[in-house]
């Protein structure tokens, strides 16, 4: 391991999530500035989620991505829907690396459909991966972080401060997610413990169902308005997110807690 100076240097931070998308984003961009991570994610494709989810491939391309920058990964296969493997695989990855610093609840997914067309399976699925997933999250990283303080970084969504329609279990679950970071917040502050939630618009990830564009262009053209950024992109990327997360794990942000981080292109402008 290499002695890297950084923002972060010596940290060590989970990742939930991060096999691909944002989360291998936010992993490479806190090795890049000195941190050792612990890599989760599920691995596997859910049939509620019509478009596929990461490998055990993708998570090990990531864990490259982190060692490249002369940094520490351990790697682990959990669901974060288990509340007990999930903390195993902390326990573990803390053991590694000598503690916790940081963590970043990044997994999530998304289903579309009218609120007349959306299952039941649907909506236990998302609330389970966005809401539960990032409490259970939470919870693994928190006995390693009481004694010392830390940083717990909830990724939501714009469509967590607005009402963005046609995919009403996410935006529910993402706005569960404010509720529940700013709860941890309250309670956590003398812990010297910071919650913080960060809200995306769209990003360039492999979280892209097909069928809302569809559903927008042929069904309900007249939403269109709600998904468009007041700044002149389609989407943001990766990396936009990750500098985010970056600022929220530094020492930069020791007193920043309770916040709504908005890297949104201005879409919940309007």
């Amino acid at each position: 391991m290499t002695s890297t100076p950084g923002r972060v240097a010596g940290k060590r931070v989970l990742i939930a999530g991060a096999a691909r998308g944002m989360g291998r984003s936010h992993a490479v961009r806190l090795a890049e500035e000195g941190a050792d991570l612990i890599l989760v994610d599920i691995c596997a494709s859910l049939p509620e989620v019509e478009y596929p989810l990461a490998t055990r491939h993708d998570l090990e391309e990531t864990a490259r991505l982190v060692e490249k920058h002369g940094r520490r990964a351990v790697t682990h296969v959990v669901d974060v829907r288990d509340a007990a493997a999930l903390a195993a695989a902390v326990a573990d990855g803390v053991a590694e690396l000598g503690g916790l610093d940081a963590s970043v609840a990044n997994a999530g997914v998304l289903t579309v459909g009218t609120w007349d067309t959306t299952t039941p399976e649907q909506w236990r699925t998302v609330v389970d991966v966005n809401l539960i997933g990032t409490w259970n999250t939470c919870a693994a990283a928190l006995p390693h972080l009481v004694d010392h303080g830390g940083s717990l970084i909830n990724i939501s969504s714009a469509a967590g401060l607005k009402g963005t329609p046609l995919h009403t279990p996410y935006t529910a679950s993402k706005h569960g997610v404010v509720g529940l970071s700013r709860a941890l917040a309250n309670e956590l502050a003398a812990q010297n413990i910071r919650v913080n939630t960060v809200h995306p618009t769209g990003v360039e990830t492999g979280m892209q169902p097909a069928s809302l564009h569809g559903l927008l262009a042929e069904a309900r053209p007249d939403l269109v308005p709600i998904f468009l950024n007041a700044m002149p992109i389609v989407m943001a990327e990766a990396i936009d997110i990750s500098n985010a997360v970056l600022f929220l794990a530094s020492d930069e942000s020791r007193y920043v807690t309770g916040l709504e981080f908005k890297v949104d292109a201005g879409v919940t402008l309007r």
